[in-house]
């Protein structure tokens, strides 16, 4: 067998050209039913994104969608069936001056073709750089297509969200997975595709970069040499593998036990391996919340403050302020009273449902409800004495639901 000179990766070769091709969000990209016998209940509207596709609709749009389910295709098909100049740009690499260098070139062509900007994970633009580019979007000198893995009502400024359609994109399912693996025209025995398919979770590029690997080392493809291929290739897929769970969930723990130590070692494991510095930051404000809580109230205002700051700064320099906020949240006191208040009450709240709300605490706009008996009896502040007792000196009464009276949620030692 001859060696495989081709530089370009598979995922490429097989990569659609349209939408004709595409697999996958049909919620999104979908024709929708043409024609037929079905009833107007039953059937399917067209997708979004099709529908600006054949309208030839030009607008800013983000796409949020685990890894390897088809946002960067989705893009280039989108800007082909717009006769639109593409940029390409990852913002784990791209800053400022690249996106002045797209500016200035694309001003000085003489072109009338629309200009699209598709900024991979845009989640790693800092403030600054998405306030810098705000204003290209705002005048339409640029068209932004966004893809992001994480939530963009969190990464993305207000600002520009606001001028920016979001879509989300679904991880890909077993058949549809399976379709993807048939175009390679590979041939994967069933057994081998079932274990694939399964390792895969939804997302083609490891699906393809499997088979691919698979078949640059032995030739051909069975379940032995797709395993053979996993456990000697350094293989890294985003941030769905198994240790990047590991990894964040050895530095919770960490932080728990009150191990600052290790803490801040997963800490840097997770900053050298690329992880994300603003999820580590999210996860420290929930932890400030879910394990200090009451014990050192403070440690939310830090927690938030190191968010800032990472949002602020960037990296690497915000490393310095992760670090800072670990070794706090490590070395704080706990207590998870609050939190599991929270779950002892959504748990009744999932058996009982909405039982009526004592008629002493609701609101009473109107006369008629007054006349019902709305806040009859109420008193503004129930608790002014000391010690928790009432103005008349006795224990307050529970505002609970009748059903739930007498129940305690919040249980500190």
């Amino acid at each position: 067998m001859e060696p495989n000179t081709s530089s370009e990766p598979l995922a490429s070769k097989i990569r659609p050209q349209s939408l004709k091709d595409f697999v996958g969000q049909e919620h999104i990209v979908g024709e929708g039913d043409v024609g037929g016998s079905k009833t107007c209940k039953e059937k399917k509207s067209a997708g979004p994104l099709w529908k600006a596709i054949q309208d030839k609709h030009l607008f800013s749009f983000i796409l949020w969608g685990p890894p390897g389910v088809g946002k960067t295709t989705i893009a280039r098909i989108y800007a082909k069936a717009l006769s639109a100049r593409l940029y390409e740009l990852s913002a784990v690499s791209a800053g400022k001056d690249d996106i002045r260098k797209i500016i200035e070139e694309a001003d000085t062509l003489l072109e009338r073709r629309p200009k699209l900007l598709f900024l991979d994970e845009i989640h790693r633009f800092n403030k600054a750089q998405q306030d810098f580019l705000l204003p290209y979007v705002e005048s339409g000198r640029l068209t932004l297509i966004g893809a992001t893995t994480e939530n963009p009502s969190f990464e993305v400024i207000s600002a520009l969200l606001s001028r920016c359609r979001v879509f989300v994109l679904k991880s890909l399912s077993e058949d549809e997975l399976e379709k993807i693996i048939a175009r390679t025209k590979i041939k994967v025995p069933k057994d081998a595709l079932k274990w694939l398919i399964g390792l895969a979770n939804g997302d083609a590029r490891i699906a393809i970069t499997a088979i691919e690997n698979t078949k640059r080392l032995y030739g051909s493809i069975t379940l032995g040499n797709l395993k053979s291929t996993f456990e000697h290739t350094f293989i890294r897929f985003d941030k769905k593998g198994e240790e990047h769970y590991d990894t964040i969930s050895a530095f919770i723990k960490s932080m728990r036990a009150g191990d600052a130590d290790a803490a801040i070692y997963y800490l840097a494991r997770m900053i050298e391996g690329g992880e994300d510095p603003k999820f580590i930051a999210r996860r420290m404000v929930i932890f400030a919340s879910e394990d200090i809580g009451l014990a050192q109230p403070t440690a939310l205002v830090v927690a938030n403050e190191v968010f800032s700051a990472v949002e602020s700064i960037g990296m690497p320099e915000a490393a310095i302020n992760l670090a800072h906020g670990v070794a706090y949240l490590a070395l704080a006191a706990k207590d998870r009273s609050a939190y599991d208040a929270l779950r002892a009450a959504q748990e009744d709240v999932r058996t009982f449902g909405n039982i009526s709300i004592p008629f002493k605490i609701r609101n009473a706009p109107t006369k008629l409800m007054k006349e019902l008996g709305y806040h009859k009896g109420y008193e503004k502040y129930p608790n002014a004495g000391k010690g928790g007792k009432n103005s008349a000196g006795v224990e307050p009464e529970s505002y609970l639901p009748e059903k739930l009276k007498g129940k305690k949620y919040l249980k500190r030692k």
